[in-house]
Order: C-alpha cells, then structure tokens, then sequence
C-alpha cells in the first residue's frame, strides 16, 4: 500500500495556516463537549459546567503534554535550551504527560464542586478516547510514529524512510485507542456503576493496547529501546497504568454504585 499524500495543512490563507493536527484537538474537545452535555445531569452538572471542566483539562493536557515530552523524551534538549519548552510545534506532546495535567485539572475541579474525584473521571473518561482516536489521525497526516518494518499487506513505506513497508501504527492505535475504547467505556458507562470502575478499565484497556503496539512501533530515535532490546519508553510509562488500572477495578468492587456517574 502507498502512503496517501495528504498536505499536513488543513487551510492556508496566506500566511496563516490551519495544520489538521491542530483541528484533531479542536475535533476532540468538541466531540467531548457534546457527549458530555448529554450527560452532564447525571453527576450534577450544567452544560456551562460542562464547557468550563474541558477549559481546565484542556489548559492541563496541553501544558502536562509538552511538559511531559519535555521530561521523558527531551530533558537534555530542555536543560540546554530552557525556552525550547515553549516551542510546542518542535518535537511534540506526550501522551503520559497530558493525563496527568488532566487529572491534575480535574482534582482541582472536583474539589471546587464537592465531588468524589472518581465520580468526575468515570465522568469524562468515556469521551478521552474522541481526542486520542483523532490526535492519532492528526499523527498519521504528519507522517509521524513510524512503525517497524513488516511484510502484512497492509504495510506502507513511511515517507523518507526508504522503501520498505512498515506498520501504520499511529492507525492502530487510531482504532484500538480511539474507536474501540470509546466503544467500550461509553457502553459500560451507560448504566451507573461502582465508583472507579470506569475510570480503572480506562486506564487498564489503554495501557493494555498501547503496550501492545509499542512492539510494532519505532522507538524514538534519540532514545532508542531502554532495556533489553525491546522495552521502549512508551511501554515504560504505560506499565503503571495498567497496575493502577486493575488495582482501581479491584478498589471499585468495594464502593458503592454511583448513580450518578457514567
């Protein structure tokens, strides 16, 4: 298969230009903002709650996303070059990083609305996966994580990496962590269940699938694998996920059912 030649430019009007990565993000907010008001009266929220919650998580995801890049994949870029931080369009986000600006913005907003955490993660967590599904899109119109080299008929030749076929791993990880996440966590959530369990299986069927395709990802080249020849950083920092994701399913089975979450 060809590699479709798709400009990374969305709209370009002289010199201001419109990237589809950039509209992936809008994509995603947008998507989470509608799910969310369908759903917002479950746990006690108003639509302008709604708008206000995604205006914290997204100030956390793209400050704990450039941050975390900065932390786990560029710390020697950034100590020699404290303002490259800023410059977001120069290497990119971490996945890691904007989950934890996430729940950083959504334990400040809890405790602001005298909520259970829980409740206001099982909340949005079904609607994370809009966001992932089209950020990977956004990657694979940047030509971004390549894949390792392979023989399926579906392999493409990544675009400056020669000729050989590789994984399309940024459209795996389109399906598993977008549309097959989403699919999951929205049809469990459609009934109140125990506090936590939505957001434990979150991060457990992420994990899960992200760990699974780092085997048939490249690693990043400045960073290589980590351990063992086959460990990457992706694997690394996906590893706590999955153990705190099961052991919050496990925790879930003690707490009460929360109708109004999900």
């Amino acid at each position: 298969m060809n590699y479709p030649d798709i400009d990374p430019v969305a709209i370009s009007l002289g010199p201001f230009q419109v990237h589809w990565y950039g509209l992936m993000y809008v994509i995603g907010f947008v998507g989470a903002w509608w799910l969310g008001r369908r759903r917002a009266h479950r746990i006690g929220l108003t639509h302008d709650d709604v708008g206000d919650l995604l205006f914290y998580t997204a100030i956390g995801v793209v400050a704990g996303g450039r941050l975390g890049y900065a932390l786990f994949y560029g710390m020697g870029q950034w100590l020699a070059d404290p303002l490259w931080v800023f410059r977001i369009w120069d290497g990119g986000m971490s996945f890691h990083g904007g989950l934890i600006g996430v729940l950083l913005a959504a334990l400040w907003y809890a405790r602001k609305k005298r909520m259970a955490f829980f409740t206001l993660t099982d909340f949005f967590a079904p609607m994370v996966p809009i966001g992932l599904g089209a950020g990977r899109i956004g990657n694979f119109i940047n030509r971004e994580l390549p894949g390792r080299v392979t023989e399926l008929p579906w392999g493409m030749p990544f675009p400056g990496m020669g000729p050989e076929p590789r994984h399309p791993t940024a459209l795996y990880e389109a399906f598993l962590e977008g549309l097959v996440l989403f699919a999951v966590l929205w049809w469990v959530s459609s009934e109140p269940r125990r506090r936590g369990l939505i957001s434990g299986l979150f991060l457990l069927l992420y994990g899960v699938f992200r760990f699974a395709v780092e085997f048939v990802r490249l690693p990043d080249a400045h960073i290589g694998f980590i351990a063992f020849g086959w460990v990457t950083m992706g694997m690394l920092l996906t590893l706590p996920m999955i153990v705190f994701g099961i052991l919050l399913i496990f925790w879930s089975r003690r707490q009460p059912v929360d109708a109004r979450a999900g």
